[in-house]
Parts: C-alpha cells; structure tokens; sequence
C-alpha cells in the first residue's frame, strides 16, 4: 500500500461513478437470504427486518446472516449454527483517508497483538470503505500474513478474513450499521489539518494523526494559526514563538521536539513523516512521560506546497478539523448481538482484543447465571440519580440459614442505546442495607461498582456470602447510590442466593463485626484509628476478615487514585494482614482485568491501574481466614488495629489530599 502524501482535496463538484475491473473485484450478484427477505403485508420501519435495510438497527438487537466474499472464498455467518456458538465477530472497515487507520495497520506492536493475543473465540472481518478495495484488501492480507509469520501465529490466519469488496458493495445490513452508527472520536471520523496561503486558489488538507491522548493533553482550539518552520525540532527556535511550529520528523525523539517547541513558547507542533513514511504514533517514553507538556500536537504527511511556501517566506496558516465517517468497528457478541467497541484511545489491535475479552467474559458470566439460586430482585432498570439515587424495600427468603451463599447481580445501562448516552465520568457506585432500624447492621454497604466512562455495557456477579448476617428475615431497605451531580445510571440487581458446600459440615456467617472506615489520606489518617478488643464468640468455628478499600482523588502523589497504599490489619499486635494495591499508576493496569468484567474501551484514561479499582468493574472484597491468629477460647480478649502507609510511611500530601473509601469486618462462621 502506497500512502499518498500529495494534498488531498475534498470537494464535491460533480457526481461521482465508480467502477470495478472485473479481475480485481468478484462479479456476484448480492440479495437478501431468507432470514432477511420481508413477510407480505409489512410495511416499512414495522419490523426488524425494514430496520435493517433502513440502517436503523441499534447495539443490543440481533444481526442477521449474511455472506461477504474474501480473498479465501465466501465468509457465510449464520447466527444461530453450530458452528457459531461462543462466537464472537468484529467488523473492521479500511479507510486510506484516516491517519489513525494507517498508523493502526503501519505499526508492528499493533499488528504484533492482534495476532498473538486474539481470543480463539473471535473472528474478524475486514473490509475497505474505498473504492481501492480490491489493493486495500491484498496489502492487508500482506500485513497479516507477515505478521502471523513473524511472531509464529500462523493459526490466528484462519480467523482474518479479508473481503475485496468494498462497504458499499457487500448488499447487506453492514454498510447500514457502519454508516448510521457514524462517529468522530478516537477510533473513527477523520482528523484533518487545513493549510491555506495567500495565493492558493484552494486549500491543502491533509489527514492528521494527534499525538498520543496521555501523553500531551492540550487540544487543538478551533482557530487559525500560523505555520513556521523549524526544521527537525531537535533545538530550540525563536521563529516560531506564538506559531504552530512544523518539524520534519527524525533526528531526534517527539519528546524532545515538543519540549523544545515549548522552550520556544509555540502554539503547537506539527510533525510531518517523510517521503514515503507513514504517520506515527507520536508519544513520550519511559521517563520522558513524567514530565507535563501542555503542548498540542498532531503528524501529517510530508505536504510539498506547504514546506515551498514557507521557504520562500509566505505567510502559511493552518487550522484543525475532524470530519464525521463511518465507524471503523462494529461487534457481533457471542449471543448475536450487535455490539458498539467503544474508544479506541490510540492505534492499535489491543483493543479490539480487550472487546473480545469482554465477550467471553459476558458470555461465561451468562453460563453463571443459570445456575439454580433463589433469585430477589431488587432494582429492574430503575434510574439512579441524585441524593436520592435509587430505592427499593424488599422481602427476603424466610429463612436464610438454609443459604451458605450470596451473590450480587448488579448492571448499570444508559438512558439510550448507544454509549453516547452514557454519562461522562467514572464515579463510585455503592449499595447500602438496612434490615432493621435499630439493629447494628443498618446502613451497612453491600456492594461496590464503579461506572464506565461513557459505555452503556457492564454486568457483574460479585460474591458477598459473609454479609449474609446483614440481611436479617423480613423487609430490608436497599439504597444504591453514586455522587448526586452524576448523569443518571440505569440500575439493575438481582440477590441470589444458594448454597455452594452440599457435601461435608457447612460453615456460615452468623455475626459481623464492624471495623473501620476510611477518610482523607492526609498526615492525621492513621491518627484516627484506635485498636479495637474482641472476643470470639465460643461457637465460632471460623474467623474471616472482610474489606472493601478503595482509593480516590489526586494529591501531588497521585493518591488515592494512582498512588501504591497499603493497608495494614495487625491482629494481637504479631500478624500483619496487609492489602496492597501494587499496580496503581502502571500504564495498562486495569485492561488485565477485562477478562474478569472490567469495560473495555471507555471514553477516558480507564487503562490506569488504579488504588483497589477499575473503570467499569465490581469492587471485590478483600477476605482472609484470621481464626490461627486469634485466641478462640472465648475467654480472653483480641485485638485488631489498621493502617494505611504511602511508600510505607504514613502519608503526608502537601496539597488537595486524596481519600480512602473502606468498609472492614470480623465475620464470625459456626
């Protein structure tokens, strides 16, 4: 694939016809199968099947079958066949107009995971929005093959399936979906930067790649700037102060070129790839990455009239866009649903693979949930909102005793159906009980989630069986929750209870203790927490300490959110039970866990390890058998305290502390 680095001009001055060569392009004449053809007596927009024709189908309602012809014959899906069941499907459409597809597909690392960390489960389908399908196809197959070889996956092959036709050929719902679930965010719609000069009868526009999201967090502002030259970038220039300054690349790192461009008091920095380069993944790296540029940046193409027209002194400016397209992605999940695959946060295969991590997750998560368990609804797609959030009195099973386990089946859904309509930012969602008003157990949490940022997918099981003593027979109120000034949530959750040891002496929870709390993680943190004396009941048979701890907020440490805390229960001043959350901060921390539901693809920075949480996951609880640390007579009295260090010391912020949000129990088994 040759990518082109003359000035792309868009402008509509005629009716385009496009034709095929019959060798590049398979003759075929396309119709709707038989689950697709319309019942008589329909009209349109009456039933899915007019919805589909009419690109109106949404995320969540089923695909249905089609055949595309690839490069290796039809590619036939059929929903439904055996040969499709724990299936997934992602549909790639090419574009040689976006700087983030040709990055995507230039880059090693990015070719490098989709082919050694696809799910076995997934198949993907790739198709161009060109009239260059027929090339477009041969030079991604090319990539493929060189890639799998490379890196010894040759059976991944099997699963890319590469179409020469393009989208708005195939004669199915496909080009429907794509088109009508258009976008303009990181993973599709197209970056361009537009350069003008007096004497230019039209401008030069060129596809943009902007640099890497974490690294540079200014953005463009929506003016026209002016353009000087500074050649590499690798030395400071005072010509380019107030000025968006334009580098070739190479000599040095892009680093190091926007940081001299900052030195230089520039408005932004615009690198443009060499004659017969493609567009890079500009981006800081290790140590470079701890120092803060505020600096907007972006790679262009090397652009001819614009690099003649500053040398001759020409005034040059330039302004920045993005162009809605069709979305590059669309899902299929392993029930046949069409999926969205949400923000693709810079170019690369990774996340199409975290996406089908999540639909194996969803779909084990949907085997668990067949399991026999007496199932209480408490919330079904009630919103949540406000001080109030949502609220709901129920009944419990009338004899609990007979449960061994309880398991929490929450969701959270959007007031739409697509992502779009989702909230913006990640808040803490906490699930509040009391059973009775006087008893010690009110208002005690019973659960913790945290919200995606702005995608409508997420449904978990969490176990919470020691809490089961929470839940006293009778009529418990349930209050789920998140900061009042959030966008609203559509909650679900469902209890289930059952009974996990049918063979053997059952153990169960039959008293909590409470613990502690936690607060602001400042100098007086650890200042708040005195010991606490218990005995142990004489018919506890079992021990078990039970917390929820998370961290929050930002102080000059990155703490609670991005900070390494540990959290420390000394028990009898000997036994340091210590919970530490090791990968806070790391850079792709909590896609390790989308296999275990975190949401992949946020709208946000959800990839950071985070203090004891992710974007779009339940909160586990923390539990470990204490009972050989504690004197269990029944007549002597044990002791308990808590800690939580930064660095092993106790914390100190210099400014805006951040917190921790914790519950902590002794739970009590016979």
């Amino acid at each position: 694939m040759l990518w082109s680095s003359s000035p792309v001009l868009y402008f509509i001055l005629a009716s385009v016809h496009v034709t095929f060569a019959a060798k590049e392009i398979p003759k075929r004449r396309f119709k709707l199968t038989d689950d697709e053809a319309s019942p008589a007596g329909l009209e349109p927009h009456d039933n899915l099947v007019e919805r589909r024709r009419y690109g109106e189908l949404e995320p969540g309602e089923p695909a249905a079958a089609f055949t595309v012809p690839t490069l290796n014959g039809d590619f036939v899906y059929r929903p439904g066949e055996p040969s499709w069941a724990g299936v997934s499907l992602v549909i790639h459409a090419f574009t040689n107009k976006s700087a983030f597809l040709e990055c995507l597909w230039n880059s090693s690392a990015s070719l490098a995971s989709l082919v050694q960390e696809l799910p076995t489960s997934t198949h993907l389908l790739f198709l161009s929005l060109d009239d260059s399908a027929a090339t477009d196809a041969l030079w991604m197959r090319e990539r493929l093959l060189d890639a799998a070889n490379k890196h010894g996956q040759k059976e991944v092959l099997s699963r890319l399936h590469v179409s020469p036709v393009p989208v708005f050929a195939v004669g199915n719902w496909i080009a429907s979906v794509l088109y009508s679930w258009a976008c303009k965010g990181h993973n599709c719609g197209l970056a361009q930067a537009v350069f003008t000069s007096e004497g230019w009868d039209v401008p030069v526009i060129a596809k943009r790649l902007d640099a890497r999201y974490d690294w540079l967090s200014a953005r463009w502002a929506q003016t026209r700037y002016k353009l000087k030259d500074a050649g590499d970038g690798c030395e400071p220039s005072s010509s380019v102060e107030g000025a968006v300054a334009w580098l070739s690349e190479g000599n040095c790192s892009f680093f190091t070129k926007v940081q001299n461009m900052v030195k230089s008091n520039a408005s932004g920095v615009l690198v443009y790839a060499l004659a017969g380069n493609s567009i890079q993944d500009m981006n800081c790296v290790d140590a470079e990455c701890l120092t803060p540029l505020g600096l907007p940046a972006a790679m262009v193409h090397i652009q001819p009239a614009v690099g003649r027209a500053l040398r001759s002194g020409l005034a040059v400016s330039v302004s920045f866009q993005t162009t809605p397209s069709p979305n590059f992605f669309i899902g299929i999940d392993q029930q046949g649903a069409l999926a969205e695959l949400g923000w693709f946060l810079y170019p690369s295969f990774s996340f199409v693979n975290w996406q089908a991590q999540w639909f194996d997750f969803s779909t084990a998560l949907q085997l668990k949930l067949e399991s026999p368990a007496t199932v209480v609804t408490v919330f079904d797609k009630v919103q949540m909102q406000g001080d109030k959030g949502a609220v709901a009195d129920v009944n419990m099973p009338p004899d609990l005793s007979t449960f061994d386990t309880l398991m929490l089946d929450a969701s959270l859904s959007c007031p739409g159906s697509r992502d779009a309509s989702c909230p913006k930012w990640d808040h803490t969602v906490q699930l509040f009980v009391c059973c009775d008003h006087l008893g010690p157990y009110c208002h005690v949490e019973l659960g913790r989630w945290i919200t995606a940022f702005r995608r409508r997918i997420g449904r978990w099981q969490t176990d919470v069986s020691p809490l089961l003593p929470v839940l006293d027979a009778g009529v418990c109120r349930f209050t789920m929750k998140t900061p009042p000034w959030a966008m609203p949530w559509m909650v679900s959750l469902n209890l289930r209870f059952s009974v996990a040891n049918l063979t053997g002496e059952k153990l169960r929870p039959f008293r909590v203790m409470s613990l502690y709390d936690g607060g602001t993680f400042d100098k007086t943190y650890n200042l708040r927490y005195p010991s606490i004396k218990f005995p142990v009941p004489a018919s506890a048979k079992k021990v078990e300490l039970y917390a929820v701890i998370t961290g929050h907020g930002s102080d000059d440490n990155g703490c609670g959110e991005f900070c390494v805390t540990s959290h420390h229960f000394l028990v009898n001043g000997v036994y340091n039970n210590t919970r530490s959350f090791d990968s806070a901060g790391s850079a792709l921390g909590c896609t390790e866990h989308v296999k275990e539901g975190a949401v992949p693809n946020e709208h946000g920075t959800w990839l950071y390890g985070r203090g004891g949480w992710c974007d779009g996951l339940q909160v586990d609880p923390w539990r470990l058998d204490v009972t050989a640390q504690l004197d269990v007579s029944g007549q002597a009295s044990n002791t308990v305290c808590y800690f939580g260090l930064f660095n092993g010391k106790d914390p100190d912020p210099t400014q805006q502390p951040g917190y921790i949000v914790m519950s902590s129990f002794l739970v009590f088994y016979k």
